[in-house]
């Protein structure tokens, strides 16, 4: 997807005030977002031409928290510029502890074979 300057200045007064100078601006970041959803990639493995991926993942971090990715997203849906739906939650083993039962090692001994 190519995301505008033209289309970005239509959202771009949802963007909270920067307290300092940013490394990336906002259009940066915004690109970055929507490069990461579309490609399905992981932010370690985004484009260099981005930015810094930790600096990208830290501000999709804060501004998820506060909501503003949300008030974003809503408006690019609203202009039609992006037409997405989210019904789906995914979920790894990462952050998910399951009980030893679980695993299928209940009874069992770990250790050496008294075959040999």
């Amino acid at each position: 997807m190519k995301f505008t300057r033209k289309q970005f200045a239509k959202i771009e007064h949802l963007m909270p005030i920067a307290r300092k100078k940013a490394t990336i601006s906002n259009y940066q970041f915004l690109c970055a977002l929507l490069y990461v959803i579309e490609n399905g990639c992981k932010w370690r493995a985004l484009p260099k031409k981005y930015g810094k991926w930790h600096t990208i993942y830290m501000k999709f971090n804060r501004w998820s928290k506060n909501g503003t990715i949300e008030k974003i997203f809503q408006a690019l849906k609203e202009m039609n510029i992006i037409d997405n739906r989210t019904d789906a939650i995914c979920l790894d083993s990462t952050s998910i502890k399951v009980h030893p039962d679980a695993a299928g090692i209940s009874g069992q001994s770990i250790g050496r074979s008294k075959g040999g």
